[in-house]
């Protein structure tokens, strides 16, 4: 059960593997582009591709597709970047269902992990393998692997890390289950536990009043998608790279500097960041340098 390409991953993996695959079970297709044509999703294009059964329900309660499910009598469920389960499609196969997440849970439980261990300027995390139970992100873990965060890290470039990690341990817990040996440890509650909540537009505004430093490990954990967002001169501008720059002017946080040729820089809580890529509202991503040659400050 996935949808995006994330998701495509592990399928991919489990194919490989020669795993006896009896169906995939991905979103409706959506309406997409200016003429709003229907469009499949990554894990249903894949899916298709190898010939394997593709479900789409609307509803996970509807008792076609419950019935359909049942009928299908798999032993095991696999569950990547997909949406919230009922119990009553969890539990129904034999051996459980299990999810990948895109954390060393508990750490970063919920639907962003990738973002907001990168936000948080965190230097280590990692891919977890657990069985679903009926609170979010909470099951019995099976299996993990880490993933070092390195200073120049989006969320892009460790999202594409993952994902392969991601698939390998899907299928590696995959044959563990098959064999009947793995284990299941309880997540331990502690108090410093970090939640990685949906992200939306208004989690995205760069807040001017924040020390440079978090501004930064802030734009590269929404880089480059959903992105950062400030305003410019009245206009919504997505920023996807920033470095912390050395000057001497004090400003207002907010204000900016620039020569109108090479550089735009943004006082942050403490100091200053160059913007390096950005997309004014309307406009396609570039270098700031370019810009600059076709919008005067």
């Amino acid at each position: 059960m996935g949808t995006p390409d994330f998701a495509v991953a592990s399928l991919k993996s489990l194919v490989e593997a020669k795993s006896n695959i009896v169906a995939v079970i991905t979103a409706p297709d959506k309406p997409a582009g200016r003429g709003r044509k229907l469009l499949a999703s990554p894990v249903k294009t894949y899916a298709l591709q190898e010939g394997l059964t593709v479900l789409q329900p609307e509803k996970l309660k509807n008792p076609d597709f419950l019935k359909t499910l049942a009928d299908l009598k798999a032993d095991l469920q696999i569950v990547v970047a997909f949406r919230m389960l009922p119990e009553v499609v969890w539990a129904m196969p034999p051996l459980g269902t299990f999810n990948l997440h895109g954390s060393l849970l508990p750490q970063y439980r919920g639907a962003a992990p990738i973002n907001w261990a990168v936000i948080n300027g965190e230097t280590q995390t990692g891919v977890t393998t657990f069985f679903i139970e009926k609170d979010i992100d909470t099951g019995k873990i099976i299996f993990q692997d880490t993933e070092p965060i390195h200073p120049d890290d989006t969320a892009g470039t460790l999202y594409d890390r993952l994902m392969e990690r991601g698939a390998d341990l899907v299928v590696h817990t995959v044959k563990a289950i098959e064999q009947g040996q793995y284990p299941q440890q309880a997540q331990q509650e502690t108090n410093d536990l970090k939640l990685a909540p949906k992200i939306f537009k208004e989690t995205c505004e760069i807040d001017w009043q924040k020390p440079a430093i978090d501004l930064v490990n802030f734009v590269r954990g929404l880089s480059p998608y959903p992105a950062a967002w400030t305003v410019l001169n009245e206009l919504t501008c997505k920023v996807f790279n920033t470095q912390i720059v050395d000057r001497p002017d004090t400003a207002t946080p907010g204000s900016y500097l620039s020569d109108n040729k090479t550089y735009l820089h943004f006082r942050a809580g403490d100091g200053w960041l160059a913007i390096l890529d950005l997309q004014l509202q309307g406009k396609k991503r570039m270098p700031i340098a370019d810009f600059l040659r076709g919008y005067k400050l």
